[in-house]
């Protein structure tokens, strides 16, 4: 007699936003990504002069609950380290996804990204450019911590992050379970509870559990092994959407953070406690979001240097904006699917507007403290 284990809340979560996006596509669009040849996609390298080394690390909070799942009483967090490497020999380079989280993210794909598709491509061989373990080039350098897309998986923002991290800086990219479309961790894997974009009460939580998640992170950091090339004198964060909203609030409440980037979050939770921001923030914004009117609102009365970005759609500033184009290049993805994910331009400006400003101010407002004055007249 075959047994068969009761579904659990998560299995059914699953299930659920499978059955919706087999609804969304249906049986024609279904059957010819299937026929399809799997798509081969790839990310391109970094820009700077280093290597870059990744590790991963599961890490768990016994002093709150998760609110997606309270049966769990904790909260777990992914996070991927990625650093300039002193070498990367004989190191591979890690996988977006790993090989569970692939098979999972190719089934929830058209209904996190609503345009990508159903089958037809092979998420599982999409290579990073960063080392796994590969040993850390010696001396402190800066931190930052990325917070990203609602919905999206903390390693669909690499691109950016490896960029960073080649220029000399450490980039700490944390998962948010229960809103990342899927999160394998040691206790399983965790999918979304998002189904479309979140209600007022959902969006809430997402941001005050990103937050706690950010917190934590940095609580974390010291007792890390890569904490001896950590300068955590000097850390930034920054995010993507409901990340970046996060990324703000965190900017304004914790006191280790120095300087923030919000890659398009609104900042319409608590605008008391951003008036007053007296941290260096930077924000982009593209020009082909559907929430802009929202961002324009939410923006106004928060002090910020603002960029805009022209043909341009609210997930260029993830690896989206090197993945799309590959997939209508290999006709799984419509010229309207693009443009609503990224834009209908190539993203080649906008991703080195971000990739440039983003390293630049950082690099400004993270500046390692000048050393003592030895003069003449300097304190001994």
């Amino acid at each position: 007699m075959n047994q068969h284990t009761a579904p659990t809340r998560r299995t059914v979560a699953k299930g659920a936003l499978l059955a919706a996006a087999a609804t969304l596509l249906g049986p024609t669009a279904t059957a010819t990504a299937k026929a399809a040849a799997p798509a081969a996609l790839r990310l391109p390298g970094p820009t700077g002069p280093h290597p870059v080394g990744l590790r991963t690390f599961a890490l768990t909070d016994t002093s709150r609950n998760d609110p997606w799942e309270p049966a769990l009483g904790v909260r777990e967090v992914m996070i991927s380290v990625l650093y300039p490497a002193r070498t990367v020999r004989d190191r591979p380079r890690a996988p977006q996804l790993t090989p569970a989280e692939a098979g999972e993210f190719a089934g929830l794909a058209p209904m996190v990204r609503p345009g990508l598709p159903a089958a037809g491509v092979d998420w599982g061989a999409v290579l990073t450019h960063g080392h796994v373990d590969a040993p850390a080039l010696p001396g402190r350098r800066p931190v930052l911590v990325y917070s990203p897309g609602g919905g999206d998986s903390r390693t669909l923002g690499t691109t950016l992050a490896e960029d960073l991290a080649s220029h000399g800086r450490i980039v700490v990219l944390v998962d948010h379970p229960g809103d990342a479309s899927q999160v394998e961790l040691p206790s399983g894997m965790r999918w979304t509870v998002l189904r479309g974009n979140p209600d007022p009460a959902t969006f809430r939580t997402m941001i005050d559990t990103r937050v706690a998640d950010i917190r934590f992170v940095l609580d974390r950091l010291g007792s890390l092994p890569l904490a001896p090339v950590m300068d955590l004198r000097r850390i930034g964060v920054y995010g993507h959407s409901a990340g970046g909203t996060a990324a703000v609030h965190a900017l304004a409440t914790d006191d280790r953070l120095a300087a923030g980037v919000n890659l398009e979050g609104y900042l319409d939770l608590d605008p008391d406690l951003l008036e007053g921001l007296d941290r260096p923030l930077l924000m982009f914004r593209t020009d082909g979001f559907a929430g802009a009117a929202r961002i324009a609102r939410s923006w106004a009365g928060v002090p910020a240097r603002r960029v805009p970005l022209a043909e341009s759609n609210h997930w260029v500033f993830g690896d989206y904006a090197f993945l799309v184009p590959q997939l209508q290049a290999a006709g799984l993805v419509t010229a309207a699917a693009r443009a609503a994910l990224i834009g209908p331009a190539d993203p080649a400006a906008a991703v080195h507007a971000v990739r440039r400003g983003t390293r630049s101010f950082f690099a400004r407002h993270l500046q390692a403290p000048a050393p003592p004055a030895r003069g003449r007249h300097a304190p001994q």
